[in-house]
């Protein structure tokens, strides 16, 4: 009888080849295996520019011609493991995954299998977006030959280098400060400015009987506070540089008073995060903001209304977006160092009991691209109407104010990872507007 080679066999070849294929396009080492496998069909190798790790990866690969997988719809499909291959992997030393292929459109898709898995974790969902084989999926599968017990080892990133956005917007000073002495306390000062007739304001400083402030006290509320007299312009490099650490901090506490009487219409203060967020316009109402992007409009939801899961007509919380100010004097020059954030109400209005837990599982799902959004956001909501107030700088009647630059963008050699951010993928609830685009 005549020898014949199946088409199973073929098939099994093919995808073994094309998968063999894909790994060294990917900058990966890959060995096939003999004929007496029984569960692993190759051996792949993290490589970084060339230079093998010795940091190996068990690959089963499973090919079909075409037609769907389990479930298959747009998004994803589930792949049922046999329990004899759950069996063989069991004893595994090296991490094992799958990687599934498929002849009719070229597809490749791949799947770590659990370590401590049971008879009843054989079917895998797949993610189309996530789990796709290719240049993206590099550090991911280098992170899974990393221990996970003891210290483990670092596995450098293996992607494409990237600009990172660096969270410090430069600071540009008025060029003159005001100086007085005062008979008042910051805590008798705040009182008898808030029984004035005038408008409060409270962008000023006082350290034992010295007054600051980048506004002229003798034109406002604050000529109550200081002896009226003793008013002195200064050049504010003076103070802004000073030698001594103390008169840095209490110059930095009149940088963070002096922007909050900027934004005091827009944005409220957290005590408890010491932190800025966007304030409500109306009770359980969400807010957007719009600026201008480098190629179009962009909008993002500034004050999010979350809806409760068990009862959608009833509101769980609202969620703002805000940012933990500090400001850092660098090399002679000053800097607000943005943190975003979230502060969490009821209604918009009352502070939530239970923000600790809120906040924790937001964070949870923000990654690096939510966080380069949100710096960007900062940046153009602190920047608007800012041209206008530059040219108006020399003008007597004009209030001085902080202006802000661009955050610098340096350049990395290595793409930094998605996954080490953690967590699920985020979903699909608030989109974080022109954050994968370059706006600088």
């Amino acid at each position: 009888m005549t020898k014949r080679i199946t088409q199973n066999q073929v098939l099994g070849e093919i995808g073994e080849t094309m998968v063999k294929g894909k790994f060294l396009t990917m900058g990966f080492q890959f060995d096939g295996r003999s004929r007496l496998e029984a569960g692993i069909d190759g051996i792949a190798e993290v490589m970084d520019a060339g230079r093998p790790l010795a940091k190996l990866i068990a690959v089963q690969v499973k090919a079909k011609t075409e037609g769907k997988y389990t479930s298959e719809d747009s998004d994803s499909f589930t792949y049922l493991l046999r329990s004899q291959d759950l069996e063989y992997w069991r004893g595994s030393n090296l991490p094992v995954i799958i990687v599934l292929y498929r002849q009719s459109d070229d597809s490749f898709f791949w799947k770590e299998v659990p370590r401590g898995f049971d008879e009843g974790e054989r079917q895998l969902r797949f993610s189309k977006r996530d789990d796709a084989l290719g240049r993206d999926a590099v550090d991911r599968l280098a992170a899974i030959t990393v221990p996970k017990a003891g210290f483990g080892h670092y596995i450098p990133p293996l992607g494409d280098g990237e600009d990172a956005l660096v969270n410090l917007l430069p600071i540009t000073l008025p060029r003159e400060m005001f100086v007085s002495t005062t008979p008042f306390t910051t805590k008798t000062a705040v009182a008898t400015i808030l029984d004035a007739e005038e408008p409060a304001r409270f962008d000023w400083a006082i350290k034992g009987d010295a007054f600051w402030s980048f506004h002229d006290p003798r034109e406002s509320v604050c000529r109550d506070i200081v002896d009226a007299d003793q008013v002195e312009a200064i050049d504010t490099a003076h103070l802004a540089f000073h030698e001594d650490l103390d008169e840095l901090n209490n110059f930095a506490y009149l940088l963070r008073k002096t922007l909050s009487q900027q934004v005091h219409k827009d944005l409220g203060w957290d005590k408890d995060q010491k932190a800025f967020y966007f304030r409500a316009l109306a009770e359980n109402t969400s807010r957007s903001f719009s600026y201008d992007a480098s190629k179009r409009k962009a909008s993002s939801d500034v004050v999010n209304v979350v809806m409760s899961k068990g009862d959608k007509s009833r509101v769980a919380f609202v969620r703002h977006h805000a940012f933990i100010p500090r400001f850092e004097n660098l090399y002679d020059q000053w800097f607000l160092v943005v943190n975003p954030t979230y502060y969490f109400t009821t209604n918009g209005y009352q502070q939530h009991s239970y923000p600790a837990e809120l906040l924790a599982g937001k964070k949870r799902l923000d990654k690096s691209a939510s966080l380069r959004g949100q710096v960007i956001l900062w940046h153009r909501f602190l920047t608007q109407g800012q041209s206008s107030a530059v040219s108006l700088f020399d003008k007597e009647d004009s209030e001085p104010r902080l202006v802000f630059g661009k955050p610098p963008v340096v350049h990395l050699a290595k793409r930094v990872p998605e996954d080490v951010w953690g967590g699920p993928p985020k979903k699909e609830e608030e989109p974080d507007a022109g954050a994968q685009e370059s706006l600088f």
